[in-house]
């Protein structure tokens, strides 16, 4: 077992956290709006300090687990980006797809959220990759 690439695991959760901003922000911000309900007077307010802090941490969490995961095995490099693209698509995506399912969310905002949290990962595993894991 290798050493877990702190540097990495920070630069990968920012650049999770950076992907998300640009997802929700210029690419889709109005349509995810509208399908979440955040247009909705009732679901707005808030701190955004604190949930933007909070989403951060979060991204952290799985940044600091992909890179143990990749201190664990140290694999090949063309694996570090399938493992990203694993953490994503067949954990994170499905875990959203059956709460969705059960909070009759629409399948716009499931496809918008996916797609999210599937090119964050990837982001996140392209540093790790540039960083040298």
């Amino acid at each position: 077992m290798g050493p877990v690439n702190w540097l990495a695991v920070l630069l990968g959760a920012l650049a999770f956290f950076a992907v998300g901003m640009v997802w929700y922000g210029a690419l889709f911000g109005k349509v995810w709006q509208r399908e979440s309900g955040m247009n909705d007077p009732r679901r707005q307010g808030g701190n955004p300090a604190v949930t933007f802090g909070l989403c951060f941490l979060l991204e952290l969490v799985v940044s600091a687990m992909f890179g143990h995961n990749l201190a664990r095995t140290v694999p090949p490099p063309h694996v570090v980006m399938m493992m990203a693209f694993g953490f994503g698509a067949t954990l994170m995506v499905p875990a959203i797809g059956i709460n969705y399912l059960f909070q009759r969310q629409s399948f716009t905002l499931f496809l918008i959220d996916a797609g999210h949290l599937v090119l964050g990962t990837l982001a996140m595993g392209g540093v790790f990759l540039a960083l040298g894991y």
